[in-house]
């Protein structure tokens, strides 16, 4: 019996409002932070992006795994990592998710399915694909989800993705979150045609929405979600965004001028998915000044998890070897 995908109950959408806002409030406090010179390295931020991860996260458990991106945060937040232990894994704190080690472009948790980050471009493919088969013999209806951005849709890997996904009918759910943009180049200078269309030659069922409604999101994902645990093979889901932040915090640091205009900029923050979702949860009756203390009982959490992160001990230099290598003593 197939699930009812029109409309999230009020108390989903609440619950994805409120992880939404986990992301938000987390990437805003670790831009200022850079901005201030308190981190080690520069962060490529969610924001904007929320909607994307969060509608398509909320049907994952912990038994199902996600790879992310260098955009890493947020998806790291929707699938229900721990906001403590990711700002301080990015402040290169002992508490940190992999120990202070890993940073930015690297938080994992595999406890609950985050395979992690992924500082190549295009990276997560392989691993999701090999997450993708063990689900498939394990027979349990897990199911890998594969986050990857326009620019990575170039990469040969993705073709190689698709056509053993479809082959093997691999429970792998291909998520392209396209926001416009190549780094500093708009996608449309470097990628050739319908991102959509190349599930086409594998027979990959595929699907674009707007991916700053979470509703919709939520939607979408949900058919592709439920067919896969049913064995109906793997899936592409390209949802349109856009990052209402640079690239990368640290271009203020070597970038003359803008690549994008304020206009452009402004009309996808009129879009704001954030925004979308508490009008979607004023629709359903709930008040505005149950709206508002849901986001001001978030950012108490992470005001408080930020507070901690930053009075955490440093890691144990000594601890290197074993964080790379798995036979320490052979060094």
């Amino acid at each position: 019996m197939r699930n009812d995908y029109q409309n999230p109950s009020q108390e989903t959408l609440l619950s994805m409002y409120e992880r939404m806002l986990v992301i938000r409030e987390t990437e805003e406090y670790l831009g200022a932070q850079f901005r201030a010179g308190e981190l080690p390295a520069g962060v490529h931020l969610y924001i904007g992006q929320e909607a994307s991860g969060v509608g398509i996260c909320a049907h994952l458990s912990d038994e199902d795994w996600i790879t992310s991106t260098h955009r890493g945060h947020g998806h790291f937040l929707a699938k229900g990592g721990d906001p403590y232990a990711m700002i301080a894994e990015i402040h290169a704190k002992a508490d940190g998710v992999c120990g202070g080690f890993g940073g930015t472009m690297h938080v994992a948790d595999l406890s609950r399915g985050i395979l992690g980050a992924n500082g190549i471009v295009g990276g997560g493919l392989g691993i999701a694909t090999g997450a993708a088969f063990a689900a498939k013999l394990d027979g349990k209806g897990k199911v890998a989800a594969c986050f990857f951005g326009d620019g990575a849709a170039n990469q040969g890997t993705l073709m190689e993705a698709m056509n053993v996904a479809s082959l093997w009918k691999l429970p792998l759910l291909l998520v392209c979150e396209h926001n416009g943009w190549s780094e500093f180049t708009r996608s449309e200078v470097v990628t050739s045609g319908n991102i959509l269309d190349r599930a086409q030659p594998f027979g990959i069922p595929a699907q674009e929405v707007d991916g700053n409604d979470v509703g919709a999101v939520w939607r979408a994902a949900g058919e592709m979600i439920e067919a896969m645990r049913n064995d109906g093979g793997p899936g592409l889901l390209l949802t349109h965004t856009y990052r209402t932040r640079g690239h990368v915090e640290a271009e203020i640091n070597f970038l003359s001028q803008s690549y994008r205009s304020e206009e452009e900029v402004a009309s996808w923050v009129a879009r704001d998915p954030l925004d979308r979702a508490a009008a979607l949860l004023a629709e359903t009756g709930m008040a505005t000044e149950e709206i508002v203390l849901v986001r001001e009982r978030v950012r108490k959490i992470i005001d408080a998890a930020a507070a901690r992160a930053q009075a955490a001990p440093d890691p144990d230099p000594a601890l290197v070897k074993s964080m790379m290598f798995s036979e320490v003593d052979a060094w």
